[in-house]
């Protein structure tokens, strides 16, 4: 018999957790779930997401004890994995990192810019402090996050931290989807380099052709993400670049355009998910309700169920897959230091992930962009870690959607202001160990 596997789900009110329980359903006889724990903050979104989550368990008879909790450690304790997916602030942080910034004629986004830099600095701590208790009561266990900005929570906890850890994003699952399906190729293979939300496709390989030609001459895009107003690439951009970018290298390579329509746009996209997510809940307190709405895939985070629980089953039974996940590059790409967080292939076995080493890569434009803004997301972490404003003044002046001082120092003090709660560090004196 299989050893009884407990998994919790920190931030588990989250309106996309059915997802999650979606494929684990799907997965359950290569994935005997003995205890699932939903953990939250919010009281009212774990009685409400929780109780979906149940009744999809209990309508497929799975023999899974659901336990719902607000504490952590209870949550942890003796866990296999761990899937993290919080929001400190929850959604209206969001939208103060969205509109604070326009005011100062800076892009405001969740994950870019100087709104994504403040999303690092309320979720490092947090997320520091998760893997601090999982170090106590499950070192053996994974943990597997997707809180936003994932790169940089990989850059800090792969660094600050014991803890075991993969991080995850979807696009590069929309990104690859997409693109087999234009192409119609039933097996590629992709070669795929970047950071999290900054990351291109640079090679598409079948049956020994590689159809990255085909597709520059195309001027292919990937499907843009559903949380991202798309204008596209036109084809001069795709073959200037020489790869595929993600639809998040919009806000560098058309910063001005981007921020025009975000300055245009009646409600920020966090507005948005405010209202869909009430919409969500009023679904989800449907008591003959047991399945995921189909709602839920016009938020960005369609497909993460997929995205995460395959991963988790990748380890859980030493598949030896290829995944697309953010780890430390060890090498997998020469031009980057190996102890950078990236977001490339690996190789899912018990053991974790082996990064695949990219060779001959020679494209000096993605090279030069990933560094540089490497180099963001490491003064970005020390600003985080220390409560170091001379760190967070470095880190923005290297951000290509941020760049001048003035600007940055004025935003940055205001939005330290507005997460005053949630910025121990900035605001406490003694400096964290």
């Amino acid at each position: 018999m299989s050893k009884k596997l407990k998994i919790a789900i920190i931030g588990s009110g989250s309106t996309y957790t059915p997802e999650l329980i979606e494929g684990m359903i799907k997965r359950k006889d290569v994935l005997p779930i003995d205890e699932l724990v939903l953990m939250d903050i919010d009281a009212r979104k774990l009685e409400i997401v929780g109780k979906l989550c149940e009744r999809m368990i209990q309508a497929e008879h799975i023999p899974c004890r659901v336990v719902m909790t607000q504490n952590l450690d209870e949550a942890l304790q003796d866990a296999d994995f761990v899937l993290s997916q919080i929001r400190v602030g929850k959604l209206p942080a969001r939208v103060l990192d969205e509109t604070i910034p326009l005011k100062y004629n800076l892009i405001g986004q969740e994950t870019c810019g100087i709104g994504g830099f403040f999303k690092a600095m309320r979720t490092i701590p947090v997320m520091l402090h998760i893997a601090d208790r999982m170090q106590a009561l499950c070192p053996d266990a994974w943990l597997i996050n997707f809180s936003n900005p994932a790169g940089i929570i990989t850059e800090a906890l792969l660094n600050h931290s014991k803890v075991k850890m993969l991080g995850l994003c979807n696009v590069p699952f929309n990104m690859f989807k997409s693109i087999r399906e234009t192409l119609q190729l039933d097996d590629p293979h992709f070669t795929y380099v970047g950071l999290n939300h900054l990351s291109w496709i640079t090679a598409i390989e079948q049956a020994g052709t590689d159809y990255l030609k085909t597709a520059l001459d195309m001027g292919l895009n990937s499907e843009a993400m559903k949380n991202i107003p798309s204008s596209g690439f036109s084809k001069e951009i795709i073959q200037m670049v020489g790869a595929i970018p993600s639809s998040y290298l919009e806000y560098y390579y058309f910063k001005e355009k981007k921020l025009q329509l975000l300055k245009e746009s009646e409600l920020t996209r966090g507005e948005k998910c405010m209202q869909i997510e009430e919409e969500l809940l009023k679904i989800y307190l449907d008591s003959e309700l047991h399945v995921k709405p189909e709602l839920l895939s016009t938020r960005g985070g369609a497909n993460y169920s997929e995205v995460a629980i395959s991963l988790v089953d990748a380890i859980y039974n030493d598949k030896q897959e290829v995944h697309v996940v953010n780890l430390l590059n060890q090498g997998a790409l020469d031009f980057m230091e190996d102890n950078d967080a990236v977001e490339v292939c690996a190789v899912i076995g018990k053991d974790g992930a082996v990064p695949m080493k990219v060779e001959n890569f020679h494209n000096p434009h993605i090279a030069d962009y990933m560094r540089m803004v490497k180099a963001y997301e490491r003064e970005t972490v020390a600003a985080a870690v220390y409560g170091s404003e001379d760190a967070a003044m470095r880190a923005l002046l290297m951000n290509p959607l941020v760049g001048d001082y003035h600007t940055a120092h004025a935003c940055f003090q205001e939005l330290k202001a507005a997460h005053q709660t949630y910025l121990p560090q900035f605001f406490t004196k003694e400096t964290p160990e």
